[in-house]
């Protein structure tokens, strides 16, 4: 059984992980379930775009067997989220900048892993940090259950695909696209920079970026998080960045 766990407000990126989930003979569900303990901002998550109906009608032409839409008193019959901590995988990046946020996206995978009992489930690149930390829990607590990583889908003009991309305007979502560009631009330069020098350049591009307010630019090993020293062959760098288009927050990220 393959499971693909969304918070709604589905776009090509979410209908990817279910036609790379649907296989010969394999049962697909998706989960909608948007959750509140993974919201830093009230704002953010009263905000969240909600479209079940048409939700489920795209989970249902992409072969999706059945969604699955719990309550909030069914995933949370008590107001309580569990606490993780792997060391700078957590406190790094989105864990510095959204304390408690990866504690409440693990609480809620893992009692949809206990709901499903899948065999497999698909997550996105996007969300990369969040992707390690539902590794590492399926590793610890969870071993039956394969996690599987899919690319980021992009737009045509390399934007990253979204929920939170519904709630810009169309001016914002021109310059949302700016994200991206720099990335690449970055990864066309790695050759010529040392990763510090490199993530110098990324800022400095953002800060000439008008309209984009920049969180956070860094490169780090994807095995442990850690800053990326130099391009030793060892090292497996990524980068990684927040940034905020007028009151909407996005991320993004690209191997190197």
């Amino acid at each position: 059984m393959a499971f693909v766990p969304t918070m709604g407000a589905l776009h090509e990126g979410h209908i990817s992980l279910i036609v790379e989930a649907k296989g010969p003979n394999t049962l697909v569900i998706a989960s909608i379930f948007v959750n509140p303990t993974q919201f830093n901002n009230p704002s953010d998550l009263e905000h969240y775009p909600r479209m079940e109906e048409k939700d489920i009608a795209l989970l249902e032409k992409a072969g999706c067997d059945i969604a699955f839409l719990p309550s909030i008193s069914e995933m949370y019959p008590e107001a309580h989220k569990g606490h993780w901590d792997y060391g700078l995988l957590s406190s790094s990046l989105e864990g510095k900048f959204r304390p408690g946020h990866f504690d409440g996206v693990l609480t809620i995978v893992k009692r949809l892993f206990e709901a499903v009992s899948p065999d497999r489930a698909f997550f996105g690149e996007k969300d990369f940090q969040q992707l390690a930390h539902i590794k590492r829990l399926a590793k610890e607590e969870f071993p039956s259950i394969e996690v599987i990583g899919c690319p980021t889908v992009r737009e045509s003009d390399g934007l990253a695909m979204s929920s939170r991309n519904l709630r810009l305007s169309a001016e914002e979502r021109k310059i949302a696209a700016i994200i991206s560009a720099i990335l690449f631009d970055m990864k066309e330069k790695r050759a010529d920079f040392t990763p510090s020098e490199l993530e110098s350049y990324g800022r400095s591009q953002f800060e000439l970026a008008s309209g984009i307010e920049l969180e956070y630019l860094e490169i780090v090993d994807q095995k442990t998080f850690a800053p990326v020293a130099d391009w030793a062959d060892s090292v497996e760098p990524i980068i990684l960045v927040a940034a905020y288009v007028g009151s909407v927050r996005l991320i993004d990220n690209l191997m190197l």
